[in-house]
């Protein structure tokens, strides 16, 4: 009876201030993974590595964050404490983070020798441990949805508000960014416009983490699971059941589309298009906002299985469309990237948001060994991404394309930015329409997010 009376309990929509407070605990993860993404690359080659080194530590984090994150799965899944794992996360992200893009060599201060190998030593080393850090934050805020409820429309709810913060991080990356690299543009203070970014990042991160901690309690769920669920979900059980591997395949896609676009755009503008330099920082902007508003909009929705897979199919054919555009754009009509930019903010913030929903849908009311989902799922995107990058990385040229402004030429960067997700993207869908959730009906929020 109180085990009854508990699931009830927990199965009563959110209010406003539950699902604002779980939105804003990965706002450290997304803030400082939109400046690694978009900004890796520039500024470890504007400071003289050859892109081979970068794509070497671009491809060592992806793999260190996959092997963390299936081991921060396990281990959440055995011990609990979500909010324990998130603040060890939270300062291994930030102290990384931050050491990583000021240079700083312990390596160099430990032996006394300050050369280029052991500086190298010393990038791997925070590579490594910001990798870590960051899956044992992303797994258990990705776990703690399950546990906050058990109402779908609730868990869609705090899924498109994180994806909304993680909008609100980017856009906070880019919107200094913009006034950083607008205010000089002289080649002995990129590094510096770097160092200080990243400085002011890792600050307002730490900020909403607090408040994520303040506003969100541990969930109680999970003890609902082992009186209701005596089957027990281990990763045995995942494994034998099909529909996780269709939702690993939707949502693995999805981060396809999304990371690969994300490392390539400020890239593409600056050497394919020949845009301003401000515009590195203008045309995310602009797609995050889009994704901002859409992610708010779509939080007001009321959620079934046959809504997840309509918009998750409409942003995939939008990021078709996308694709397209991208691989035939001359650099004589590089303003129309202003108006592209909207569209695949729209399209982002569909498949995320449904992307994430499906996982939810996946574990529904068996939470234990939720966090082996989300963790194993992790681990195949960032293995995936990693590979793919690398390859991609190691052929990039950081020197801008030099061809007819009438045509469009031939690039690693536009091939990457263009036909990678718009092939990722028309796969998730044909996935998506072959995949067939649990009947449910959708529940209204206690109180709308937007009055």
């Amino acid at each position: 009876m109180i085990g009854s009376n508990v699931e009830n309990e927990e199965a009563k929509p959110l209010g406003r201030w539950s699902v604002l407070a779980y939105g804003v605990g990965h706002v450290l993860n997304d803030i400082t993974s939109t400046y690694w993404y978009t900004y890796l690359l520039l500024y470890l080659t504007s400071i003289g590595m050859p892109p081979k080194q970068v794509a070497a530590l671009a491809i060592t984090a992806q793999f260190t964050d996959a092997t963390m994150t299936i081991i921060a799965g396990v281990l959440i899944d055995r011990f609990g404490h979500f909010k324990i794992w998130h603040v060890v996360g939270t300062v291994l992200v930030s102290a990384a983070f931050y050491s990583f893009f000021w240079g700083v060599c312990v390596p160099c201060k430990i032996i006394g020798i300050d050369t280029p190998l052991v500086q190298m030593i010393g990038y791997y080393m925070f590579d490594i441990l910001f990798s870590g850090g960051w899956s044992c934050t992303q797994v258990s805020h990705m776990a703690m949805v399950n546990g906050l409820t058990l109402d779908q429309t609730s868990r869609v709810a705090c899924v498109s508000c994180r994806n909304a913060f993680t909008m609100v991080a980017s856009l906070i990356v880019y919107g200094i960014g913009f006034f950083i690299f607008n205010s000089s543009v002289k080649q002995v203070e990129i590094k510096e416009q770097y160092h200080l970014l990243a400085t002011i990042t890792v600050l307002i991160g730490c900020f909403f983490v607090i408040l994520f901690h303040l506003g969100t309690k541990e969930p109680s769920v999970k003890q609902v699971s082992h009186m209701t669920n005596r089957r027990g979900s281990s990763w045995k059980r995942w494994l034998k059941n099909g529909l996780y591997y269709r939702v690993a395949s939707i949502y693995v896609l999805t981060r396809v589309v999304t990371n690969i676009s994300q490392v390539f755009l400020a890239l593409y503008v600056i050497s394919d298009l020949h845009m301003s330099q401000s515009s590195k920082a203008l045309v995310p902007a602009i797609i995050y906002l889009c994704s901002f508003i859409t992610s708010i909009f779509l939080q007001e929705l009321e959620w079934n299985n046959h809504r997840l897979k309509a918009i998750f199919s409409a942003g995939g054919l939008l990021w078709l469309f996308c694709s397209a555009v991208v691989l035939s754009l001359p650099i004589n009509m590089n303003v129309f990237m202003y108006i592209l930019s909207v569209v695949i903010g729209i399209a982002n913030a569909f498949l995320m948001v449904t992307s994430v929903g499906m996982e939810s849908e996946l574990v529904d009311k068996e939470v234990e060994g939720c966090a082996f989902v989300y963790g194993s799922l992790g681990f195949v995107e960032k293995v995936l991404c990693g590979v793919m990058l690398y390859i991609l990385e190691s052929y990039e040229s950081v020197t801008p394309a030099s061809c007819n402004p009438a045509y469009p030429c031939f690039t690693v960067t536009r091939f990457s930015l263009g036909f990678i997700p718009g092939v990722a993207a028309l796969v998730g869908v044909i996935v998506t329409c072959f995949t067939k959730f649990r009947t449910s009906l959708p529940e209204p929020l206690t109180e709308p997010l937007l009055t």
